[in-house]
């Protein structure tokens, strides 16, 4: 079994990464692989509508200069995929977004590829605006047909500058049980 966490944050490392990391401690207990790919310094470019994947239908996006293709690719390969972002304005940062319209376009042109599939939405914020955050990337889970996995709360972690979000208590726990939750939802799938 695995699972591949995308971090949309433009900090490599930074406390959106941290949060990954508190999830995949946890799913690297119960012998599940785990991936972290991290979209910042790619500078992935956003969905051009020319719906050229739906006259392809090859499982690729035709923009093909970035690293959008090797993500739908990670995606397809996975059991679960979990896509963390920081908040920006109230929402996903612009990493995430082109993801998230890229890959989704993609999946439902061919045939809503990650069907099934689990996933699982984690944010970081300063202070405030992470439930739209949360929310915009649960939105491609439920169109996408997947499994939604949850927490004993909101997976959010609190933290602006590198490094704080490992006092956030409350949302390392939330990791851990999302972790958890996770491994559970999965052995089940894989009997």
């Amino acid at each position: 079994m695995q699972v591949v966490a995308f971090n949309g944050s433009a900090r490599k490392n930074g406390n959106t990464a941290m949060m990954i990391g508190y999830l995949f401690e946890e799913l690297e207990k119960e012998n599940i692989g785990t991936e972290m790919v991290q979209l910042a310094g790619e500078h992935p470019h956003g969905c051009i509508a020319c719906y050229q994947c739906f006259k392809r239908k090859d499982g690729r996006c035709i923009v093909d200069h970035d690293c959008i293709n090797a993500c739908i690719e990670k995606m397809q390969a996975a059991d679960a995929i979990v896509i963390a972002s920081p908040t920006y304005f109230a929402d996903i940062s612009t990493e995430t977004k082109a993801l998230i319209d890229r890959a989704g376009m993609t999946s439902r042109a061919n045939g809503d590829m990650f069907k099934r599939k689990l996933g699982a939405a984690i944010v970081t914020q300063r202070r405030g605006g992470a439930i739209h955050a949360f929310d915009s990337i649960n939105h491609f889970f439920t169109i996408g047909q997947m499994i939604i996995v949850g927490s004993s709360y909101w997976n959010m972690g609190f933290g602006r500058e590198k490094g704080e979000v490992a006092e956030d208590k409350e949302g390392i726990a939330t990791m851990h049980e999302l972790a958890r939750n996770m491994a559970w939802l999965l052995g089940r799938i894989h009997r």
